[in-house]
């Protein structure tokens, strides 16, 4: 698979916004490799990439292009190119960010409901239906270490009694 085909396949799932990410990040690549890159050449990636949609991308690139045309303009100056190559680096890692798929957890996480949370508080199943036995049991349980006189906070106790009281009371229990 080409690194055209890869950045057309992470355009489609949302994984970029520029149709040029992928090509860039193939040159930079090309150019970090390079003992000693063509700086010119660089810098007319870069000045593409700073033309990007995507404002870290962007702003990187603004930000390396002094140092990258210095680089083009002074070849032979040792401390030029360190700059350069260090700018260049910081363009490398937002455009391997960008074009990295993203493993695990994505976007906010679920806000519970009121039930889900007198649940979650009791240690019972966020979902399905709830038998009065299996609720009071969960309420003894949970009461045992909540309870002012075994240590507990007497605020966590009053809220789990509450739960307690909100899930026998609920219409989707079943009686027991």
């Amino acid at each position: 698979m080409s690194m055209f085909a890869c950045a057309q396949g992470a355009f489609r799932f949302g994984w970029v916004m520029d149709r040029h990410v992928g090509e860039w990040r193939h040159a930079v690549d090309r150019f970090w490799q390079a003992e000693g890159p063509d700086w010119t050449e660089v810098a007319q990636v870069v000045a593409g990439i700073a033309t990007s949609e995507e404002a870290d991308l962007r702003h990187a690139a603004t930000q390396a292009q002094p140092s990258i045309r210095n680089a083009a303009n002074n070849p032979q100056d040792h401390m030029t190119g360190v700059v350069a190559r260090r700018r260049l680096g910081v363009i490398r890692e937002v455009l391997h960010e960008l074009t990295t798929p993203k493993f695990g957890r994505r976007g906010p996480e679920k806000v519970l409901t009121e039930d889900e949370r007198y649940r979650q508080m009791l240690g019972l199943p966020l979902e399905g239906r709830l038998v009065a036995t299996e609720i009071h049991q969960a309420f003894r349980r949970s009461a045992k270490r909540m309870h002012p006189d075994t240590g507990g906070d007497a605020h966590a106790f009053l809220a789990l009694s509450a739960a307690r009281d909100a899930l026998m009371h609920a219409p989707g229990k079943k009686g027991g």
